[in-house]
């Protein structure tokens, strides 16, 4: 018997065409098995998944993260150039880096308004716009 959970996992690999092998559909079922959004990094991601009695490597997290992002189910929220989060929610948005947390959340859709953007070189086009906002405490 298959739970609402794994359906909702299945049907999302589904979407995008990605194979559901064990370990793709059991890191979807942490990431959107409950259909919230989530924002994470690979090793918490990995922890989160061993705490749930997976049998997945730290490797085999980092390539299904980067499968996900390939198949457009995810986006990579690079941090300070070395620091990646992912996140589940695929609509271009803003977001808040909690520098004393080190978390990434999503901040309201309308904190950033563009009036306009620079031409793009010649034979290209804006593919998206990422806004990280970062925060610390006073």
């Amino acid at each position: 018997m298959t739970t609402a959970a794994e359906q909702r996992s299945l049907e999302w690999l589904k979407s995008a065409d990605v194979r559901p092998t064990r370990q793709r559909l059991a890191l979807a079922q942490l990431l959107v098995g409950d259909g919230e959004n989530r924002h994470v990094c690979a090793e918490s991601l990995h922890e989160a998944a061993q705490l749930g009695e997976s049998s997945v490597s730290l490797a085999t997290v980092y390539n299904t993260l980067r499968v996900f992002c390939d198949a457009g189910l995810m986006n990579e929220i690079t941090v300070d150039g070395h620091k990646s989060y992912f996140d589940t929610r695929t609509d271009e948005h803003p977001h808040y880096y909690w520098e004393n947390s080190s978390k990434v959340t999503d901040a309201p859709k309308d904190a950033v308004k563009f009036v306009s953007l620079p031409k793009a070189p010649d034979g290209t086009e804006v593919a998206r716009i990422d806004v990280v906002i970062r925060l610390r405490e006073k």
